[in-house]
């Protein structure tokens, strides 16, 4: 067999084709040499270092189309070159196909609006999901259009098919979603013709591979595919309302949709064609036309306004243009999976299935996670929280399946995802350039819950080690095969982090079969809740929708005056419409124009009085309001109780907000932002701000701190803002375009979305805030500063609590009385208190010292007088075993009675002690010498069923475990329960 060695130039391309498999293949009849795209395979990130055609005789020649050729390729990793702002350079690299798709939409009329945060502004959803979320509250009709087109590339989340990444070619948990939006703009021909001129013309896809489908009773749309369009009416296929009709809900907003795929099959033919079928099709444009409104009995109503919502996804359209068997192997993926193959020491180009797999999977959550981070979700078990906790998880625990130990790169005790997440972040540039900024604290975060985890993974280990042996011995006593619980197996997967495959392969090496069925079960389950939780958006109309409707927003001008006459434009009682409402109701006023400042930003609604003046026929009335809140659009609600006459829509009121509180509330507001300059400082950039609390007596400011701050830090941050209060800096506010303002260096506020013009406020050398809250003029008037407390309220976040202004006096003033009360009662001066409360101290652990003392011996006497109860049980060995009640002692004596019974009784020998030290409070002790844990007996184990039965629970160690329960007057039942399982287990094994 001859064979020929080829030059691996391809024309010196950064990113080369090399064949499929990588070790060895077949080239179809109908190609030649040199290789085309198709039947090969694309690996970005590997160059081609030598390619051997072997062939079945030295006289064939290369090019002939009647041979089958085997070759042989080696690949090896490309130089770093394509990643970071290079590949923007590319044509159809990922940051180009973004930056197209926006520039194509922008000459087209739409406006380029940033991407949203993944944390919502929206309590019906718990991470972003989609490019239309952020454009809800318009489409509901809430907030009135800004713009009639925008375009977007929004960053998603979901979590739903979490299983599938990557085991197939396009799910994944962080995806971006392109969008065109037209709100009661244009319709549906000009989406249409639009998105196929973006697909066929933009990106130059081959119009004989698209295939399009439409709602099966959507005759306009499929009219304008076939006729305008030109798709022949063969690659239009009509599906159901599962496939091709958008809702939000079971009522709601919704609409037929269309879609776009891509076909990378053709010779396949276009008879019975499946546009579900994986292996040949991908969609990748989905144009919903929200037309209609579905009300309670389920039918259609046409919308007022007709909205356009599309979606593009990135990674898909990434995947066809660079010609690349998935969508992990895309330059927005690929790079990362790279990093994770160099850390692990393996070729991803000829790694097997399962390798690949992991890879995969490491990078897609990469991404997730490093995003997540970025925009102020934190690691813990609840909500946004537990979604990145999971992600992390599958990450770490992959990533120790593929054999990385600790960093990776020699650090054995190190974090390998803190380097991963560096490698996503050189590719955010172009998706969120803030990430870059929040570097520091994303490695921070990453590296501190990979170490905790990994120490919960041992422990995971050992609990599958202790399940397997719980599991053998039941199938001993049964006499049936051996298997572990479907439970056991997805606790293990849940919440230690093992693969069931693994958890499979250590049981069948033990001999233990697991039951997968209920393992399947509890993973349905948890994926019913998942999509539940996570992945409907709701747009569901309230009650005062038709009312807000016909209201115009209301003109704040509670920045230049506290007092203002304004007309009443609605009432609600109860979240309904009214046109008046009586003395002694609590009531909803909409006004055309306010002083009162609506809770938002953090700060509380202003408290007052509106007014109507005896005029006319009006009688007298007052309304007392006691909260302000604003609607999803800019209608103010101001809350409170009619306390005299009548009010009555079309009023003229004068609203009068309390001036006082709304000085305590500036100053609380210009505290905050004090604060966080002042932490920055202090602890470092990266801190940031995760939530704030903005009231009249008090402001609360919660951040992202990884640990306890310090008390001499804590000094240092309340010396700096007393010391900026002193400075009496006179505060400038400024109205500018965003862009201008983060340019400037303007911090944003935490979950707050922003206009193009924003309102910048300035502490000039110290703070610059985009803001709409109210504040105080001059430093000076905050008067003082006083941090209450700090304290963590989640993992990685800090909170917190201080006073300024009167609030701060009020708060020294109370401290001052409190310390002169302490001083009378102790009878000292204020500079001796702390010595005298030490002594006090002292005195009181050295008189509890002695009772625990005395108590102990008295347990250890009543001790003695119980030896002689002792049985001895056992045939080939005796062993005494002692089971009694202590009556009233404490669990400390309790353990200084079973230390002297176990010495006195001698080794081998057991004992069990129970006592009712208190009202509903029982103590449990099990003490085994080392003869009988020798036996396999385990105190530890032992103790927990006998103090179930008191109501409570407890463990310990084989040889001394410990216990508590709520239930005494089942004490003595217990412990017969404990003397008859002793004397069984015993006899068993000395028998």
């Amino acid at each position: 067999m001859g064979s020929l060695k080829v030059p691996c130039s391809f024309g010196g391309k950064a990113a080369l084709l090399v064949p499929f498999p990588a070790s060895r293949f077949r080239v179809p009849q109908s190609h030649c040499y040199p290789p085309s795209s198709t039947g090969w395979r694309s690996f970005p990130g590997f160059v081609l270092q030598s390619l051997e055609l072997v062939y079945p005789n030295s006289s064939c020649s290369v090019h002939s189309r009647r041979v089958h050729l085997t070759a042989r390729a080696s690949v090896q990793p490309a130089t770093k070159k394509l990643v970071g702002d290079q590949v923007k350079d590319l044509p159809n690299s990922g940051d180009s196909i973004r930056q197209r798709f926006l520039e194509f939409y922008a000459a087209r009329g739409h406006k380029i609006l940033p991407s949203a945060s993944l944390v919502p502004d929206d309590p019906t959803v718990l991470l972003t999901i989609a490019g239309m979320l952020q454009f809800k509250p318009i489409f509901l009709g809430k907030v009135p259009r800004e713009v009639p087109r925008a375009t977007t590339s929004q960053r998603c989340i979901r979590t739903n098919d979490i299983e599938n990444v990557g085991q197939t070619s396009r799910h994944h948990t962080f995806f971006e979603m392109l969008g065109n939006f037209s709100f009661g703009d244009y319709f549906k021909k000009e989406a249409i013709k639009w998105a196929w001129e973006l697909s066929t013309i933009e990106f130059g896809l081959p119009a004989d591979r698209l295939w399009i489908s439409v709602y099966e009773d959507d005759d306009e749309a499929f009219a304008i595919w076939q006729d305008e369009v030109g798709v022949p009416a063969k690659r239009i296929k009509r599906l159901g309302e599962d496939d091709n009709f958008w809702s939000s809900g079971v009522t709601g907003p919704c609409g037929p949709c269309s879609e776009i795929y891509y076909d990378f099959h053709p010779e396949r033919g276009e008879s019975n064609v499946d546009l579900g079928d994986d292996t040949r099709f991908i969609e990748f444009y989905n144009l919903v036309f929200m037309q209609y409104n579905k009300k309670d009995d389920g039918s259609l109503e046409s919308l007022k306004q007709r909205n356009i919502d599309t979606g593009l996804g990135l990674e898909r359209v990434a995947r066809i243009l660079q010609k690349v068997p998935n969508n992990y192997e895309t330059d927005l993926i690929f790079p990362i999976i790279e990093k994770a193959s160099e850390l692990a020491n393996v070729s991803y180009a000829v790694a097997d299935d399962c390798t690949q797999r992991y890879l995969k999977t490491i990078g897609d959550h990469m991404r997730a996670i490093v995003y997540l981070i970025s925009d102020g979700v934190i690691p813990s078990n609840i909500g946004r929280g537990y979604v990145v906790r999971r992600l992390i998880r599958r990450a770490v625990r992959m990533g120790r399946l593929l054999g990385i130990k600790g960093d990776g790169l020699g650090d054995i005790e190190g974090a390998f995802l803190p380097v991963l997440a560096e490698r996503v972040i050189q590719l955010s540039m172009h998706i969120d350039s803030d990430v870059k900024n929040r570097a520091a604290r994303i490695f921070e975060e990453l590296k501190r819950e990979e170490l905790r985890f990994v120490q919960t993974l041992e422990r995971g280990e050992k609990l599958l080690e202790q399940m397997l042996a719980e599991a053998l011995l039941d199938s001993e006593k049964s006499g049936t095969a051996p298997c572990l619980s479907g439970k056991d197996a997805f606790l293990l997967y849940d919440t230690y982090g093992f693969p069931v495959e693994i958890t499979k392969e250590v049981a069948d090496g033990r001999g233990v079969g697991i039951d997968m069925n209920g393992f399947d079960a509890e993973m349905e389950n948890q994926k019913r809740q998942s999509q539940a939780a996570h992945n409907v958006i709701k747009l569901g109309v309230e009650n005062s929708a038709d009312l807000t409707e016909k209201v115009p927003d209301t003109e704040f001008v509670g920045y230049d005056t506290l007092c203002a006459n304004a007309v009443i434009e609605g009432l609600l009682v109860n979240g309904n419409p009214v046109i008046q409402v009586s003395e002694g109701n609590e009531v909803e006023v909409l006004l055309n124009r306010s002083p009162f400042y609506a809770e938002s930003g953090g700060q509380i609604g202003d408290h007052g009085i509106l007014y109507v003046s005896n005029a006319g026929n009006h009688q007298k009335a007052a309304v007392e309001i006691n909260d302000v809140q604003k609607s999803q659009g800019n209608i103010f609600f101001h809350k409170g109780t009619v306390t005299q006459g009548v009010i009555e829509v079309g009023f003229e009121v004068e609203a009068a907000v309390d001036a006082k509180l709304r000085q305590r509330a500036k100053v609380h507001h210009t505290a905050t932002h004090l604060l966080q300059a002042a932490l920055k400082q202090v602890l470092g950039e990266e801190t940031s701000q995760a939530g704030s609390l903005v009231a009249f007596d008090r402001l609360r400011f919660d951040f992202n701190f990884h640990r306890p701050v310090m008390d001499d830090e804590l000094m240092e941050i309340e010396g700096l803002i007393n010391r900026w209060i002193s400075d009496s800096t006179l505060l400038e506010t400024k109205v500018m375009p965003l862009t201008n303002a983060k340019r400037a260096g303007a911090i944003a506020m935490f979950g707050e979305k922003y206009a193009d013009q924003v309102r910048v406020v300035e502490v000039p050398g110290v703070s610059m805030e985009l803001c709409g809250g109210t504040h105080v003029n001059n430093t000076s008037e905050l008067r003082g500063f006083r941090i209450i407390s700090e304290q963590g309220i989640a993992s990685g976040i800090r909170r917190i609590e201080a006073v300024a202004g009167d609030a701060f006096i009020e708060h020294i003033l109370a401290r001052d009385n409190y310390m002169k009360q302490l001083c009378s009662t102790l009878k000292v001066k204020a500079e001796d208190v702390t010595t005298r409360v030490e002594a006090l101290l002292e005195e009181l652990r050295a008189a509890r010292n002695e009772v625990s003392a005395a108590n102990a011996k008295a347990a250890i006497f009543k001790a003695s007088t119980i030896t002689c109860k002792a049985l001895s049980v056992g045939t080939s060995r005796e062993i005494r075993v002692l089971v009694e009640s202590m009556d009233d002692v404490d669990g400390d004596a309790l353990r200084s009675a079973a230390d002297y019974l176990l010495d006195a009784l001698q080794d081998p020998a057991a004992v069990f002690l129970g006592s009712r030290p208190g009202e509903e409070k029982v103590s449990l002790i099990a003490a085994f010498s080392p003869g009988v844990v020798g036996l396999g007996l385990q105190a530890g184990k032992f103790i927990g069923p006998v103090a179930k039965m008191c109501g409570g629970g407890g463990g310990g160690r084989p040889n001394f475990a410990q216990a508590g329960g709520r239930k005494p007057e089942n004490l003595l039942g217990a412990l017969e329960k404990a003397r008859q399982d002793l004397i069984a287990i015993i006899s068993e094994k000395a028998g």
